[in-house]
C-alpha cells in the first residue's frame, strides 16, 4: 500500500443499500475522484476517466467506516494512465483495516479543445 492515501472519506446514511452496505456505485465515484486527482497532477492539466479496466469488490464496506483510497500509477501510455486504486476501510474505531475494493481506471489527458494530449 502507498504511504498517504489520496482521499478520505466517510459514508452517509444514505448511501445504503437495502443490505446494509455502501453503494457500490457510490464507492466507484470515490475511487473516479481520487484517480482523477493523480491522473491531474501526473499530465499537469485536465484528464477524463475512459476506462475502468478491472473492479473486484472484496468485502462490503459499512456504515461509519472510515475509507482511504489510495493510488499509483500502473501504466503511462502516449496520452493515457493507468491508475491502481485500492479502497481500505478503517472500523471498529481504527482498530481494524479490512481491504474492501481495488480496481485498475484508464484516464486520458485533455487539451484545451478536450481531445487527448501527450502527457508531459
Amino acid at each position: 500500500m502507498n504511504d498517504d492515501p489520496i482521499l478520505r472519506v466517510v459514508p452517509r446514511p444514505l448511501d445504503i443499500n437495502a443490505n446494509g452496505h455502501i453503494f457500490g456505485g457510490w464507492v466507484l465515484s470515490q475511487m473516479d475522484i481520487a484517480g482523477g486527482i493523480v491522473a491531474a497532477r501526473e499530465s499537469q492539466g485536465a484528464t477524463a476517466t475512459v476506462a475502468i479496466e478491472a473492479m473486484q469488490f472484496i468485502a462490503p464496506i459499512l456504515l461509519g467506516d472510515l475509507i482511504s483510497i489510495y493510488a499509483s500509477v500502473e501504466r503511462r501510455g502516449r496520452t493515457s494512465l493507468g491508475i491502481r486504486l485500492d479502497v481500505v476501510a478503517s472500523r471498529n474505531r481504527g482498530r481494524d483495516e479490512v481491504k474492501v475494493t481495488s480496481g485498475l481506471l484508464t484516464f486520458v489527458a485533455l487539451d484545451e479543445n478536450h481531445r487527448p494530449r501527450e502527457l508531459p
